[in-house]
């Protein structure tokens, strides 16, 4: 396991182990099979970061060998057949945003249920600390833990109940973060090492057909794609607008507390359209279809999973200049990035890329090599080789 030291010693040293353990495990994955529960606090009937890696990684793990079971609150049907709901879910503020948590007595007596009846190798708890599933398993703790921490910048409960979570972080076998960021700040809270893991996609969904971008995309448009709320900087976007052409329109994709107050400031202007809530399949085809995907987050991110989206789909991202995002973009050679808060310098850059030129096209061509390095079956394979390194041997079941 990478040491407190290393981890944060250099981004690109963190993905590089990632690379390295995830060839070292090609061979072994296909020789031994064991029962996983992977357990998410939000629920997978809002759309969230968090959710959409837990569902992506299920389905890589499965398709590995690996029995992999998703338990999680749901409201409403379960996305996957291996999927088991547990109840529905109530808003909670959490780091500048708000989390669908099931924290109520009903959803801990499902997950304890069903952590008993599939007779689980190993839980994977994603956010384990987060009240509600994944916390109730860290205290039964019935097999052993590995835990991936998402969350950066500023957590209430961490610093209120500073002692209370620390145990309950020891009571982890093995303790993963996706970010640089997400790693320091639970080392600041919670102590102990962490391998860093940076998050997954599942590239083959993103991939453009031959024929190139459908007809619906006319004229020049840029897409949002996000939470409507402070700290992703939608409306830093929306001011841009009036510095851009004429000719140049908005797609906003998403919801949250601030859509109200936007649309009543900017939703008069005909170039803005509000595409509301999209499904999976919708929210792929306009990342293909977009001249531009825009990321102007303010703070509070770990990663930028949409970023590499977009890549994947062959699209040129513009994105506020994040240390999270700066990462994933390595260091602008896939993306343009600008002063985080500033609309000017935002319009500035949108127009960079709407010129186009060899710069433009050499990001995007970088930026498709780039996501293919997050692959989601690249990341299966790291957690593969860290279940093996904590499970009891005795619980493998050999497959050949």
């Amino acid at each position: 396991m990478a040491s407190a030291g290393s981890e944060l010693g250099g981004r690109r040293g963190a993905f590089d182990h990632l690379t390295a353990r995830a060839d070292s495990v090609g061979a072994l994955r296909y020789s031994w099979s064991v029962r996983v529960g992977i357990i998410c606090p939000y629920s997978l009937g809002v759309w969230g970061g968090v959710q959409a890696q837990v569902l992506g990684l299920a389905r890589a793990l499965r398709a590995d060998g690996v029995e992999a079971q998703v338990l999680a609150p749901c409201d409403g049907a379960p996305p996957e057949p291996w999927v088991t709901p547990l109840g529905n879910s109530i808003p909670y503020a959490q780091n500048g945003s708000f989390a669908p948590l099931a924290p109520d007595p009903a959803a801990q007596l499902r997950v304890l249920a069903a952590i008993w009846d599939e007779r689980f190798d190993l839980l994977h708890l994603h956010e384990p600390l987060a009240p509600g599933p994944t916390l109730t398993a860290v205290m039964v703790k019935p097999v052993p833990l590995l835990g991936t921490f998402h969350a950066s910048g500023n957590i209430a409960a961490y610093r209120w109940a500073r002692a209370g979570v620390r145990r309950m972080a020891a009571r982890l076998d093995l303790r993963v973060a996706v970010s640089p960021e997400a790693a320091g700040m639970a080392r600041r809270y919670l102590h102990g090492s962490y391998d860093v893991l940076f998050n997954g996609i599942e590239t083959s969904h993103f991939r453009q057909e031959p024929a190139g971008r459908s007809s619906r995309s006319i004229g020049t448009t840029v897409l949002f794609l996000g939470r409507h709320e402070p700290r992703k900087g939608l409306s830093v976007l929306l001011e841009s607008m009036s510095l851009l052409p004429s000719d140049v329109s908005l797609w906003v994709a998403g919801q949250g507390p601030e859509t109200e107050q936007l649309r009543a400031q900017f939703g008069h202007s005909a170039r803005i359209q509000w595409l509301g809530q999209l499904d999976e399949a919708e929210k792929r085809q306009r990342l293909v279809d977009a001249d531009v995907l825009c990321v102007p987050s303010l703070g509070g991110e770990s990663f930028g999973v949409v970023l590499l989206e977009a890549m994947a789909a062959g699209t040129p991202v513009v994105a506020s200049d994040l240390p999270a995002y700066r990462v994933v973009a390595d260091d602008g050679r896939c993306a343009e990035l600008f002063r985080t808060g500033d609309s000017g310098d935002l319009a500035k850059s949108i127009l960079t890329v709407l010129e186009g030129g060899p710069m433009v096209d050499g990001r995007v061509s970088a930026g498709l090599a780039r996501a293919e390095e997050f692959s989601m079956e690249r990341l299966a394979s790291a957690y593969i080789a860290r279940y093996q390194s904590i499970i009891d041997p005795r619980s493998i079941r050999s497959v050949n």
